[in-house]
């Protein structure tokens, strides 16, 4: 068995006394992992940073088998090491992808929506309201899309204010009545409308984690990752 495919580096452990078993994200064969010879010397140290852009070979015996990879370095991420906010949000990234997405499943739109958000992310500016529509689209390919386009209550599409913490589906004002307080509030930047103040980018994403959560609980037991609460914790600073 072999094949070749670009590869988003997820993460690196030891294997073994000089080898590394890597994950990657490719856009033909998903979220894979693999055997790196020599993956944990100091000569591969530098190639093998979560976020690196890899050309990667895979080989194995059976299709079953873990494999072993073989590696080329396509660009780095390194200039992100000197941005706080940008290797935080890398690092959610890769922690969500990793967290969330079945082995050896193809998400092609996924990856294609991933790479201009690093490449945003690089670029420094305002790339937060791109890394909320990237979480949106991964509860997507999960299968549970969010419905904002109507109030679940009244059908109606005027003044949608919140999110029904249940079904993903928007809710109005006035369809909220009562149960208000109990609904997620909705930020007009999950509409598509305006970039959005960090305030409305930590609301919207309290509502795709509520359902990431809820999402990754229901796969395999797994929380949220460390590194998404270190995002947020720095979008949430003044």
């Amino acid at each position: 068995m072999e094949w070749r495919d670009e590869g988003l580096l997820l993460s690196v452990r030891p294997h073994g006394e000089s080898a590394a078993i890597i994950e990657v994200f490719t856009p033909a064969h998903g979220r894979h992992a693999g055997v790196v010879r020599g993956g944990g010397s100091r000569k591969m140290a530098p190639t093998l940073q979560p976020g690196t852009q890899l050309q990667v070979t895979w080989r194995a015996r059976l299709e079953g088998h873990i494999g072993a990879f073989t590696v080329e370095p396509a660009r780095s991420r390194a200039g992100l090491l000197s941005d706080h906010l940008g290797l935080s949000g890398l690092n959610a990234l890769c922690a969500m992808l990793h967290a969330a997405l079945p082995e050896r499943q193809a998400h092609p739109a996924l990856w294609r929506a991933t790479m201009p958000l690093l490449d945003a992310m690089e670029r420094g500016g305002d790339w937060l309201p791109d890394y909320l529509r990237w979480e949106v689209l991964l509860l997507d390919e999960l299968g549970f899309g969010l419905d904002l386009t109507r109030c679940a209550v009244t059908g109606g599409r005027d003044d949608l204010a919140f999110v029904s913490p249940k079904t993903g589906r928007a809710v109005s004002r006035a369809g909220a009545g009562d149960w208000a307080a109990r609904l997620l509030p909705l930020p007009q930047v999950l509409m598509g409308q305006g970039g959005g103040s960090r305030a409305e980018i930590g609301q919207g994403l309290a509502i795709t984690g509520h359902f990431l959560l809820r999402e990754l609980h229901s796969m395999n037991g797994r929380p949220l990752p460390e590194a998404r609460a270190r995002l947020l914790s720095l979008i949430a600073r003044p």
